[in-house]
């Protein structure tokens, strides 16, 4: 049993080889949308500095960079060619030495390169740079800002900063910044600290990303551009309108996606996006990669704000994490009825033979949402409720609440899911390292509208009705 929609709840959370308890948000708009809407609006980032490319000898460690802002990471993908290829282009320097770098090949190899004869001026360097970028995209490097893809060339790929660079990796103890700042002792409970650890982790973040084949070499961690994210939520937004049209067209719009977005296939062929099958898995990646980027931004900014702290002291990095989620998770001891209610809860619902443990369940308090609840207490025939996610959003979702389905998406349409059957709920966990979370949640049925069949085309319960119940053949009794 499922029941779908954009349901009040109320807010407990647990963590487990799969587990976590919380409340979902009152919005009017589908996830989909939403991000990226959001995307679109934050416009384009302040671009940071840029870092050599690793492969070529003139990296940082041998003391080169790149002059002023000339480099670019281009992208190509021709489905009907087997074509999903790269191209660096970059102009660099050692002291008063100048020379113009580019590296190409195939999406997750390290491909050819060349480096140009030195110059004593950037005047050559920047003319072959601007040359192999007009050759190679069609576009000029001083027009870049409205570039324009063209069939049979590279798209320029948007990254914030260093495109091989990454958000650090969690502080520990000790100095950081400048003067004699030390880092206070983490306050968080230990179960605590290790759940922010996981949610805010740089290795799960790349787990995440690989698993879904996209290329972070392309989309550096912590460097991922919220307009090219934007972008790839239009292509595919594009072929779902074209999901009927021709084999070559839907080639078309899948090569130009890839490009987009782009992705390591190895020798593999790029599949076509031929079926609502596949716009939708697409579109939880999107959606992954969106909650991503706003979990690796809330990371960033809580490292800004620690350097810019005119204080011999500073919190922790663990703190800081959690103060950015702007909600408070209270551990819930195991010896409680609450844990041990949940636990049985569990164990009822779950799958028997791959039976989920639950590590640690924490009651989780996010800013307004109370308040919402309490606009839906007039709504009778409450419920516990399974939801399982991408350890990978977890962060996002504890900062802005569950996010509702696309109308297109989803079994029974458009809007948040739970179910009552752990078993159910599990099959969308993504683990990392046998770490997941799974939210559990007091949800406001009200007046149920049961379903037999799937109808993916529901946008909300039927006048009269509150929810929309897709009943199974199981459920769970009265008592737990």
């Amino acid at each position: 049993m499922a029941p779908k929609r954009r349901a009040a709840s109320s807010t407990k959370a647990n963590k487990a080889g799969g587990k976590k308890v919380k409340q979902e948000p009152d919005t009017p708009k589908d996830a989909f949308t939403s991000a990226k809407e959001a995307l679109k609006a934050a416009g384009p980032e302040v671009k940071g500095k840029r870092k050599a490319d690793e492969h070529c000898l003139l990296s940082e460690q041998h003391s080169g960079r790149v002059y002023e802002d000339y480099d670019c990471m281009l992208n190509q993908t021709n489905i009907g060619n087997n074509n999903n290829k790269f191209y660096v282009i970059q102009v660099l320097c050692i002291d008063d030495s100048y020379y113009c770098w580019t590296r190409w090949g195939r999406v997750g190899e390290t491909g050819q390169s060349n480096l140009s004869d030195l110059s004593n001026s950037p005047d050559k360097a920047i003319k072959d740079f601007e040359k192999k970028f007009k050759d190679k995209t069609k576009n000029s490097w001083k027009e870049r800002d409205n570039f324009v893809s063209h069939p049979g060339k590279y798209t320029l790929i948007e990254v914030d900063g260093d495109q091989d660079a990454e958000v650090k990796v969690d502080c520990v103890d000790g100095k950081i910044g400048k003067g004699p700042r030390n880092i206070l002792p983490c306050t968080l409970d230990s179960p605590t600290q290790k759940l922010i650890q996981l949610i805010f982790s740089n290795d799960m973040f790349k787990e995440a990303m690989e698993c879904m084949n996209l290329d972070i070499k392309k989309m550096p961690l912590g460097k991922l551009s919220k307009m090219q994210i934007a972008k790839g939520f239009e292509v595919l937004e594009e072929i779902e309108g074209a999901i009927n049209a021709s084999r070559p067209k839907l080639e078309e719009l899948s090569s130009k996606f890839f490009t987009t977005i782009p992705h390591n296939f190895g020798r593999t062929r790029p599949p076509v996006i031929d079926s609502s099958e596949i716009v939708e898995k697409k579109k939880e990646m999107l959606l992954v990669l969106a909650d991503i980027e706003i979990a690796q931004n809330l990371k960033a900014e809580t490292e800004k704000a620690q350097e810019q702290m005119e204080v011999e002291k500073v919190p922790h990095p663990l703190d800081q994490n959690y103060l950015s989620l702007s909600c408070k998770l209270a551990l819930l001891q195991r010896d409680t009825q609450e844990f041990k209610l949940i636990e049985r809860y569990l164990k009822a619902t779950a799958y028997s033979h791959n039976q989920p443990k639950i590590i640690d369940v924490w009651e989780v308090d996010r800013e307004t949402e109370a308040e919402r609840f309490r606009e839906n207490d007039g709504l009778e025939n409450r419920r516990l409720l399974w939801h399982g996610t991408n350890v990978a959003v977890v962060a996002a979702i504890l900062k802005g609440g569950l996010r509702i389905m696309p109308q297109s998406g989803g079994r029974v349409g458009r809007g948040i899911y739970f179910a009552s059957e752990n078993s159910k709920s599990a099959a969308y966990v993504r683990t990392s390292k046998d770490r997941g979370v799974m939210f559990l949640n007091e949800v406001a049925l009200g007046k149920e509208n049961t379903i037999t069949k799937d109808d993916s085309s529901l946008k909300e319960a039927p006048t009269g009705y509150d929810c929309v119940v897709a009943r199974g053949q199981l459920e769970p009794g009265t008592v737990v």
